[in-house]
């Protein structure tokens, strides 16, 4: 009998040794009692005690007992596993049963190529992960400014947000170097994105001076060509900057700061309609939105409608400076604005904004703000709210009622000079009126331009130029193009 109890002892204790070895490497402390455990129940072990300590009877059981209940207690609880990586990180037992689920599904899927589940130690599974990621996405949204530059019968508007800066249309001749020195005011010295909506000289021509003015990295426009002198300067004055044209796709998106914008139209260009060749866009930041039509009409809104893309906004520029052939009921129950921003100049000739127009918008609760009653009108959003410069002035008055023409494709207007609002913010102050009428002088003084700088001379060889590459040109034409004189040669 004793023998027999001797052999189980040898067998439990070489297992208990053995369980030992493992535990240590797993999990130390389980390790150690296993081992001293196991190194008990050795009869040799037992006899070489006794030999050298008196041991009473009921030690001899109750050694092994003491170790076993002691070694219990550092035994792991079942809701943890323990993994050693390189560092010795903790894997919960919910990521075990995460990577079973995930191997199950695979199996039920039936897939042919094979799946593989590593388990990575130093990894904690963290359930919220999505979450956290759309609320930093949130946290990232910047501030982005929109102002509706007042430049009379006519449009402009540029869009900061973060550092970068955007620009759509820039007015015609006249305010072109107004356009050029509120942004400078603004502390602009780079231009992220040019967009001109089309080639009409109302929308175009103050874009010319910013690329000629400041840094451009892209110019974006309607590929279509404008028989027009503007249009062609418009070109030139890309090409000079080594500035290709894009001419995007609907559909296609930018990003913009923390947003984005993303091309609405044209889905097709007509040699005979430059208006409904408008580029169009829906400018986003966060949960805001902003839709610019250029010029659109009734046929480009249609095809917008028809597009699919989404046309909901916040603040929309309605079409053709508020005339009655743009801002179809169609597109607005599509746009579903809460506010609306018309640019068009003081007592203009065309009639702008149309009756019709701002029946629809009174009609539909919309917000109205006016360049020709307000000014400049500036909008911050954050990404949730937006916070204006002044209140809508909610006139739904339309243009003169005697003579609600539309104004003619690539047509400038010239009977009045709209006035521009001195103040950047509120202020509706004038800096002046310009003659409604100009007269050119026979020999208006003519100046030099060098290939690059933003300078004009009154000589081709002005400090560094390079006179085989300088070009000439009206004074008032380079003031009007954003060029400013050289202080060496005035």
């Amino acid at each position: 009998m004793k023998s027999i109890g001797n052999a189980l002892r040898w067998i439990v204790g070489i297992l208990c040794l053995l369980s030992g070895l493992y535990g240590i490497v797993q999990i130390p402390v389980f390790g150690i009692f296993c081992m001293l455990f196991g190194i008990s129940l050795l009869p040799a072990v037992w006899r070489s005690i006794e030999k050298r300590y008196t041991v009473k009877p009921g030690v001899a059981a109750a050694v092994p007992a003491l170790f076993f209940v002691m070694m219990c207690f550092t035994v792991p609880k079942p809701e943890t596993l323990y993994a050693t990586g390189e560092k010795g990180a903790v894997v919960s037992q919910e990521r075990e049963a995460l990577t079973g689920e995930m191997e199950e599904a695979t199996k039920d899927s039936q897939m042919t190529a094979e799946v593989e589940v590593t388990v990575t130690p130093e990894v904690t599974v963290i359930p919220e992960v999505t979450e956290s990621l759309e609320t930093g996405e949130q946290d990232e949204i910047q501030e982005m400014k929109v102002h509706f530059l007042d430049v009379g019968q006519g449009l402009s508007v540029f869009a900061q947000c973060g550092d970068q800066n955007l620009i759509y249309d820039g007015g015609d001749r006249k305010t072109s170097s107004f356009v050029v020195a509120y942004l400078k005011e603004q502390g602009v010295t780079t231009l992220d994105y040019v967009i001109s909506s089309h080639y009409d000289a109302d929308h175009v021509y103050g874009l010319i001076g910013c690329i000629n003015a400041f840094d451009v990295k892209k110019v974006i426009a309607s590929n279509y060509e404008h028989d027009s002198e503007t249009y062609e300067k418009f070109v030139r004055a890309a090409d000079e900057k080594g500035l290709a044209i894009e001419y995007p796709s609907v559909g296609t998106s930018y990003a913009f700061g923390s947003g984005s914008f993303t091309i609405l139209a044209p889905e097709e260009v007509s040699a005979q309609e430059s208006n409904e060749n408008s580029v169009a866009i829906k400018l986003v930041n966060g949960e805001n939105s902003f839709l610019f039509t250029g010029d659109a009409e009734s046929k480009s809104e249609a095809s917008m409608c028809a597009s699919g893309l989404d046309l909901s906004c916040d603040v929309l520029v309605p079409g053709h400076h508020g005339s009655a052939t743009a801002t179809s009921w169609e597109f607005l129950q599509a746009a579903v604005p809460e506010y609306a921003v018309i640019s068009c100049g003081v007592g203009n000739s065309y009639g702008h904004p149309h009756k019709d127009t701002m029946d629809k918008l009174e009609s539909m609760g919309v917000s109205v703000y006016r360049t020709d009653r307000q000014g400049t009108i500036v909008v911050t959003s954050d990404g949730k709210e937006l916070s204006w410069n002044q209140e809508p002035c909610n006139d739904y008055t339309p243009g003169d009622p005697e003579d609600e023409g539309t104004q003619p494709a690539g047509e400038e207007q010239t009977e009045q000079i709209p006035k521009i609002s001195e103040s950047y913010q509120e202020s509706e102050a004038e800096v002046g009126e310009v003659p409604a009428t100009e007269t050119a002088p026979v020999q208006e003084e003519q100046v030099w331009i060098s290939a690059t700088g933003s300078k004009y001379h009154n000589k081709p060889d002005c400090g560094n130029m390079n006179p085989d590459n300088a070009r000439q040109m009206s004074r008032s034409e380079a003031e009007n193009s954003g060029y400013e004189a050289c202080k060496k040669c005035y």
